[in-house]
């Protein structure tokens, strides 16, 4: 009984770090989505979307297994729709779609929700 209880208490200390680290992520990620909606230099709007697709896949590898199945899989289509813009036809173009742009505020606005939750 004492290690499902260890056990038990180990998934929350990570899920309170995971939830710790979205407040910064969360943040990240909105700032890179502005960045890349902003500019015009089609290298820059490239080089701000990888940075925010990364943060997703570590976001989406993680919130699924500690009970955040719904966060998860926002941050998996939002991850999937910047790879997908990337590496089709107009990857290397401006402006970038909105869909891109929305679905990134999406996950924002549903971390910014979970991390009230939290609090």
């Amino acid at each position: 009984m004492r290690d499902i209880s260890e056990a038990l208490l180990g998934i929350e200390k990570i899920k309170i770090r995971f939830l710790a680290l979205l407040e910064e992520r969360q943040g990240v990620i909105a700032h890179h989505a502005l960045a890349a909606w902003e500019s015009t230099d089609p290298n820059e709007v490239r080089s701000h979307l990888n940075a925010a697709q990364n943060i997703l896949h570590q976001i989406a590898g993680s919130a699924g297994s500690l009970g955040f199945d719904s966060l998860g899989q926002v941050a998996r289509d939002c991850e999937n729709e910047i790879i997908a813009h990337l590496e089709g036809p107009d990857g290397k173009s401006t402006p970038l779609p909105f869909e891109i742009i929305g679905r990134m505020d999406a996950f924002v606005s549903m971390s910014q929700a979970l991390l009230t939750e939290g609090a």
